[in-house]
């Protein structure tokens, strides 16, 4: 890479260790920490061919980045890139994944006030819900469960603020859900845990 840039280019070979070099490492990490963070997200959503093909780019990113650093060692610039890279890929991992939206989430919302126009409006958008008559502290409540797609979270927020100000919520990741209901499906891989509760009969 050296000679390209010093011989090929023509750049000078400061320009190219101090510049050049801590540049091209900074940005390599921040692409391998960003498709960590989305290959971490789809593994948890069960996409195993995905997140093997962005696992074997991250690692091979990596490789490349940290061999630099090895070929470099009396570099200090690289130093300072190197975590940098990895600071900024944590926050560009986050943005990305905040655009891919990718997954369902669960919402509760409590409140004490008629729900039956956000009902409405969940059942127009089909999303999965269940209905609660609670007690509260302060009297009768009405809890509502919903489970419907990231991308579509902001619609609902959005149209509850509006029409219940004051409601309580939660919102909660789900790594899966049936498809005939909102119920989630407990993980079916096999793993060294489960095998020695079966070894015991456990």
């Amino acid at each position: 890479m050296e000679t390209f840039f010093t011989q090929t280019v023509g750049l000078p070979e400061n320009f190219f260790s101090y510049i050049i070099l801590p540049l091209l490492i900074f940005m390599a990490r921040i692409m391998d920490v960003s498709i960590n963070t989305i290959r971490i997200i789809y593994v948890l959503g069960g996409r195993r061919l995905t997140a093997t093909i962005l696992g074997f780019f991250e690692s091979f990113i990596w490789l490349m980045a940290i061999r630099q650093i090895f070929e470099h060692m009396d570099n200090w610039v690289c130093y300072v890139a190197y975590p940098g890279g990895f600071a900024m890929g944590i926050l560009v991992g986050m943005m990305i994944e905040e655009r891919i939206a990718y997954g369902k989430v669960i919402v509760r919302i409590i409140t004490r006030k008629d729900v039956t126009e956000l009902i409405d409006f969940i059942t127009r958008n089909q999303f999965r819900y269940t209905r609660v008559a609670s007690e509260g502290l302060d009297g009768p409540e009405n809890l509502v469960f919903t489970v419907l797609p990231r991308e579509n979270l902001e619609d609902l927020l959005g149209k509850m603020k509006e029409i219940l100000p004051t409601a309580f919520y939660t919102v909660e990741k789900v790594n899966r859900a049936a498809d005939t209901g909102a119920v989630v499906q407990e993980s079916t891989r096999w793993s060294i845990a489960s095998w020695l509760k079966e070894r015991r009969g456990v």
